[in-house]
């Protein structure tokens, strides 16, 4: 029986690099890791040998580096776009078609003394743990049109009321107590899509404005959402973006209900009202779905 080649794509994963901003007193960081892959006329590589069509992954990395000093990195989008369209458009004999760049984005934010304390302004039950959530971006070129999916994960989140969960159905194997009152927390993985496709004229959008708005409207909808069940949340937060945010087509969330049960502290003769709880790491229930305008075809794969 014949064989024969598949789907191939070749790159250099994880090319960690801290950009540095230098241009005044107050210095910037950008501190990324860059994923590269090639699809292309690649067939030769593999079957005969020949590397005459291979670009070195390491010549990726290195343009990765060499890229970041000469333009600097203002987005990760736009860095990832700029690193994409040079791959398809400037490999030698055209033998890359399509390059698809992925980047994790760490944040730092800047130390503040006792004399600038942040201002208050919270709705008193919602919290998000700071510094912890990671910015991520896929931006696909093929020659013709871009795709960018931007993100985050690892953003975790907690309302410590307005949530309950009940009048679900129950089998011979359901032990789950109602509750009217409860913990709601989850650690958000969230992609959206844009409708940005770089050949109809349009300017790209302002990547860093758009994804800090994104990440708010994510939060508010959380805060603000009375829940009646986390999938309930997860529609508020996708619908809210794609209120808010034009360039956004579609919007991806991956929850996990992060437990918390009561502490049954009657046998020390206290009351637990509503005070104490065990928080469980696994194993948790998995909510997930696509929030996407009417007309538009959902691009963002289930991971």
């Amino acid at each position: 029986m014949a064989h024969v080649l598949g789907q191939n794509q070749y790159g250099k994963a994880e090319n960690r690099i801290v950009r540095v901003r230098r241009d005044s007193g107050r210095h910037e960081i950008k501190d990324l890791n860059v994923s590269v892959s090639l699809r292309g006329a690649f067939d030769d590589v593999h079957l005969t040998g020949s590397n005459a069509n291979c670009l070195p992954t390491d010549s990726t990395k290195n343009t990765v580096y060499a890229f970041a000093k000469q333009y600097g990195i203002e987005s990760a989008e736009g860095f990832a776009a700029l690193l994409a369209r040079h791959f398809v458009e400037h490999t030698e004999r055209g033998v890359v078609h399509s390059a698809r760049i992925r980047v994790e984005e760490y944040g730092w934010e800047r130390i503040r003394t006792a004399d600038r304390a942040a201002e208050a302004g919270d709705s008193g039950h919602s919290f998000v743990r700071s510094g912890q959530e990671v910015r991520t971006t896929e931006v696909l070129y093929d020659g013709d049109r871009f795709r960018v999916v931007s993100g985050l994960k690892d953003l975790v989140v907690m309302n410590t009321t307005d949530s309950e969960f009940w009048g679900y159905l129950k089998d011979r194997y359901t032990t789950l107590r109602e509750s009217y009152d409860r913990i709601l927390a989850t650690q958000v993985t969230a992609r959206w899509a844009f409708d940005f496709h770089g050949r109809d004229g349009r300017p790209q959008p302002e990547w860093n404005h758009s994804y800090q708005e994104v990440r708010r409207h994510l939060l508010e909808a959380f805060a603000d959402t009375y829940s009646y069940s986390l999938q309930q949340t997860l529609h508020a937060m996708g619908t809210r973006v794609l209120d808010h945010r034009a360039e956004v087509d579609e919007v991806r969330l991956e929850l996990p209900n992060k437990h918390h049960f009561l502490v049954d502290l009657a046998p020390f003769g206290l009351k637990n009202e509503n005070e104490v709880y065990f928080a469980a790491d696994r194993m948790y229930g998995l909510i997930e779905g696509t929030v996407h305008r009417e007309g538009v075809t959902p691009v963002i794969p289930v991971s």
